[in-house]
């Protein structure tokens, strides 16, 4: 069920709910049990959708060393068991969500487990830009969390932090396929790290989507979302982070490249954080 992964998805999902919360009559405190029903169906679907991913990669996860001791490619789990709870979960996620908090989240989390196993998963073998697709089912979670505590699924606010879960997992995931790049080769996954042993390439994707995460960022106090303030603390904080790349020599020295990825992973609460305290 790639339970570590799927924290993030509960964790955004939450913030996306609180931030909505906030500017709705009774704020928090009339949505507690929501929340709950809100995080239940979308944990479920999260689960689900991590299962039907690995029964479609089982042969791709056995030639990689980070994956092979999964239950499906180590062969602990057998296909039908792990179909059952891929499917059990997945449905069981989608019909709570409808029943308990909205039809239009369902939806949402309908598209997420679609947009994962059907176009994602298989398209890792075929084109580079799965990457880009990818993000899609990452960045709905806080969408997601939005829409279910009773805020607009077309309001700016909702869509303003798919996109920054959309910008952020860009960097977050050109660092990882860097890193892991010869266990996907070697699976046969087109990745934009493929072929890249200096690592030139992906130290310019890693600052190009940076770049895009502090203009959005920018546009989000531009459009009165929070405090000019935040968009002023927020770039020198990115550029902070991308440091280790900024520096990178393109000498194939995993170092800077490892330093860049956890810089990603201490981005994301931090400006989930901030938002919580000064989002309008």
């Amino acid at each position: 069920m790639k339970v570590r992964l799927n924290v993030f998805v509960l964790i955004t999902t939450l913030f996306g709910f609180f931030l909505a919360a906030k500017g709705l009559e009774g704020g928090m405190s009339t949505r507690w049990i929501l929340l709950l029903h809100t995080l239940i169906g979308t944990a479920a679907a999260a689960f689900g959708s991590a299962a039907f991913n690995q029964l479609m990669e089982i042969e791709d996860d056995a030639r990689m060393k980070r994956t092979a001791d999964r239950p499906l490619p180590s062969r602990r789990m057998g296909v039908v068991k792990g179909f059952a709870i891929g499917w059990g979960l997945a449905a069981f996620g989608v019909i709570h969500l409808a029943a308990k908090v909205s039809p239009v989240v369902a939806v949402l989390a309908a598209i997420t487990i679609a947009t994962y196993v059907f176009v994602y998963t298989p398209m890792k073998k075929w084109h580079s830009t799965n990457t880009l697709v990818g993000a899609i089912p990452g960045a709905i979670p806080p969408l997601i969390g939005w829409v279910g505590a009773g805020g607009s699924w077309d309001a700016w606010g909702g869509w303003f932090l798919f996109a920054l879960l959309f910008f952020w997992q860009l960097p977050h995931f050109v660092a990882i396929s860097w890193l892991c790049r010869e266990d996907y080769e070697e699976a046969g996954y087109q990745m934009w790290s493929n072929g890249d042993v200096s690592g030139a390439k992906t130290a310019k994707l890693f600052i190009g989507f940076s770049i895009c995460l502090m203009v959005l960022v920018i546009l989000g106090s531009w459009t009165g979302l929070f405090p000019w303030l935040v968009a002023i603390l927020h770039t020198p904080f990115v550029i902070f982070l991308m440091v280790p790349v900024l520096k990178y020599k393109a000498s194939g020295e995993r170092g800077p490249m490892r330093k860049a990825f956890f810089g990603t992973l201490l981005y994301l609460p931090v400006i989930l954080l901030g938002l919580a305290f000064v989002w309008s």
